[in-house]
């Protein structure tokens, strides 16, 4: 076998891991995103600790990198320790600051409960979408060249047919997070007026990611790069996916209500699970119009991308819906902890839909995109997104018992402890001047798509330099985070600079 052979074999015919262990590894970011919030607040608090850009950029990176790095590597078959030992550090320094707060330092814990529970946030901005961008950005990068590595487990790597890799849930994050931050989302009114203005602007919006499909397209069959032709085909690719999504959606978004996305998320996936039941659409999806796997044509060829941007079409519904609920003005902490317990619960009943269907109908297929891939990916997304919820909370209590605490990409406290109203708003305004300069989180949040550009570009100069198969441990490791540090720091340098690429 050739080289290309070889490294397309070594991620091929794989059928995943369990639901559960990946549930386990997304919560795992979670609680690191937490630590850092609380290290950050104690470091400020007990050594006077200069937060500057450099420093910055450091603990975000230790803390929430390495760690995942690790997670997806040499850490994989030990997810629930690390969580243990997660949990038990961030517990540690919770401890520690509330012994050693500034405010409310005599009063009882259930009264300095009470006051923070009444307090007001900055609701515009919700720091665990943010996250939640970010973890799925940083897990695909990661993923797109560790799975190159013999360290990368295989059961996380991407399914052949049917099956939950962990590097199945990338895709279907990615799509998910970008619909809870849509346009439509964040600027209602940019829908208020004219239709045809409305949809003419979202084609303009693609032409850059069919720019970037062909390109792609063109560079893998010209350097003969492996590819994994069960994914998309023989043409498709990840960014094409992203196109018909970003042409269909803002349609269905013309003409249905925008509080009745889950409706038509729920509508499209049920319609499309029962033609992949009694119609002959599974059976051209698995083995052409011919029936023995034929890739002549522009349909067979990429029979897999094409028919699977239902289900993905499906996904970026429901997360307009989430978005949508979560974006809704709440002003106390009070009520997003009832949001973040309303998201848990509909996780939960997810899952249970999961087993049903799983039993019922169909295993999860990321090659089809079926009904259970959709719930699987809803239901992952709304533990991870509810986690990050809580997390922001116990984070701003943190923040409520030591006056001047400045944690980036976290919520704003509007009214400060043990001040007055004018000193809160100058302080928030001090916090909104100073956060973009200092946060990994932000500037990955705010340049994903060129993060995701960089990531496989770069994993396409590594695997072309570097004998990915037959590479060590120790050297392995290195690479993968030798190429998160690079991807992530210049990331970061364009945000200082402030240097934008607009795709749409």
């Amino acid at each position: 076998m050739s080289q290309k052979e070889m490294k397309e074999a070594f991620v091929s015919h794989l059928n995943g891991t369990t639901v559960l262990e990946i549930t386990q590894g997304l919560c795992f970011p979670a609680f690191c995103i937490l630590c850092r919030g609380l290290l950050i607040i104690f470091s400020q608090h007990m050594c006077s600790f200069s937060h500057t850009w450099k420093t910055g950029f450091f603990i975000d990176f230790v803390v929430l990198i390495v760690p995942m790095v690790a997670t997806l590597t040499i850490w994989a078959s030990f997810i629930l320790l690390e969580l243990l030992t997660v949990l038990i550090f961030g517990a540690g320094l919770f401890y520690q600051i509330y012994r050693r707060r500034t405010c409310y330092a005599r009063v009882p814990f259930q009264k300095i409960l009470e006051k923070f529970l009444n307090i007001s946030v900055e609701s515009e901005y919700i720091p665990a979408i943010s996250c939640f961008r970010v973890i799925t950005s940083a897990f695909t990068a990661i993923a797109i060249l560790a799975v190159d590595f013999p360290l990368f487990p295989r059961r996380f790597a991407k399914t052949e047919l049917y099956g939950t890799g962990a590097m199945d849930f990338g895709v279907g994050g990615f799509v998910f997070g970008t619909a809870m931050v849509c346009l439509e989302i964040r600027r209602r009114k940019y829908m208020e007026g004219s239709k045809l203005c409305y949809f003419t602007n979202s084609l303009y919006s693609v032409w850059p990611l069919v720019f970037l499909g062909i390109g792609r397209l063109a560079i893998v069959k010209s350097i003969g790069y492996q590819e994994h032709l069960t994914e998309y085909g023989v043409h498709w690719n990840f960014f094409f996916t992203i196109i018909v999504v970003k042409l269909v959606t803002p349609l269905l978004l013309i003409t249905f209500p925008l509080n009745k996305s889950w409706i038509i998320a729920l509508s499209i996936i049920v319609l499309y699970q029962l033609a992949l039941d009694f119609t002959p659409l599974k059976r051209l999806i698995l083995y052409g119009t011919d029936g023995n796997g034929t890739r002549v044509g522009l349909l067979n060829a990429n029979r897999e991308g094409i028919i699977s941007t239902l289900g993905y079409v499906a996904i970026h519904m429901a997360g307009v819906q989430i978005g949508l609920y979560v974006h809704k003005n709440r002003s106390h902490i009070k009520d997003l902890i009832k949001v973040a317990c309303c998201l848990l619960l509909a996780a939960i009943s997810l899952f249970i839909s999961l087993y049903v269907v799983q039993v019922n109908v169909e295993a999860v297929s990321r090659r089809m995109a079926n009904l259970a891939f959709c719930i699987w990916i809803v239901a992952s997304s709304l533990i991870l997104l509810s986690s990050l919820l809580l997390g922001d909370v116990i984070l701003s209590f943190a923040k409520f018992l030591i006056k001047g605490a400045l944690v980036p990409c976290s919520w704003k406290l509007i009214q400060s402890p043990a001040t007055n109203k004018k000193h809160s708003e100058s302080l928030v305004r001090e916090t909104e001047r100073r956060e973009p300069s200092l946060c990994l989180i932000t500037a990955l949040n705010r340049k994903q798509l060129i993060f995701f550009l960089l990531s496989n570009i770069t994993t396409g100069l590594i695997n072309l330099m570097v004998d990915t198969l037959h590479s060590s441990t120790l050297w392995a490791l290195f690479v993968v985070n030798l190429y998160m540090f690079s991807n992530c720091f210049i990331v970061y340098v364009l945000y200082l600079q402030d240097k934008t690429i607009k795709f749409w």
